[in-house]
């Protein structure tokens, strides 16, 4: 059974977004409490929830590692099918990192409900942190079935702004940047931008996103 952190806003929500984390971090990090409160500001209600391997760790569990990414396509699935009970209307799936991945994955399947109107992705990992000669991981974005916001750091190791500005990503798949941002959006103490100023700025992103597609 899918246990649910659920963030809602005072007002009616523009849409709900199924949140799932990183891959080394629980749903209640504080970058997702953060994220959490920012999107509930913009309207957006979300469905925070964790993948088996991280919640086994909340028992005493030993901390594994994630299994592969199509391993968890499955669970995400299970968590959907249990929001869309919980919830009305429009829903958005996405995550940190990872998560964000695994629900670009998904949404590349051909059962998604027509009720999943788009994917937001909080700091896409778009090739192994520091390895740009590796692998990229752009399968889930050319082939997901929605449009899809990702929320990206200018200096994420990850993938960062000048190594995507040379990349051609399809016309469905959206690119935000966040100044001077990390993985976690954070800046450099020399910013003049703040972690608490990019997060709201990616939560502001995404409530717009979730309006156009409505």
């Amino acid at each position: 059974m899918t246990d649910f952190l659920w963030s809602k806003p005072e007002t009616p929500a523009v849409a709900t977004l199924l949140l799932a984390h990183g891959a080394g971090a629980a749903m209640d990090s504080t970058f997702m409490n953060k994220l959490a409160a920012a999107l509930c500001a913009q309207g957006i209600q979300v469905a925070r929830f964790e993948f088996a391997y991280m919640a086994g760790r909340r028992t005493g569990g030993p901390k594994k590692p994630p299994p592969k990414a199509d391993k968890l396509i499955g669970e995400f699935q299970t968590a959907l099918q249990k929001v869309m009970k919980d919830c009305d209307g429009p829903l958005l799936i996405g995550g940190k990192s990872m998560g964000g991945r695994i629900a670009a994955m998904l949404a590349g399947g051909s059962s998604l409900p027509s009720r999943v109107k788009g994917v937001a992705c909080f700091g896409y990992p778009f090739h192994p942190t520091g390895k740009p000669e590796a692998e990229w991981r752009m399968e889930p974005l050319l082939e997901a079935k929605r449009p899809v916001q990702i929320l990206q750091g200018d200096r994420d190791p990850f993938g960062f702004q000048a190594e995507l500005d040379a990349i051609s990503l399809p016309s469905h798949v959206a690119l935000h940047y966040l100044e001077d941002g990390n993985h976690d959006f954070g800046p450099r103490g020399k910013s003049p931008a703040t972690l608490d100023g990019n997060i709201s700025e990616a939560a502001k992103t995404v409530a717009e996103f979730a309006s156009r597609l409505a």
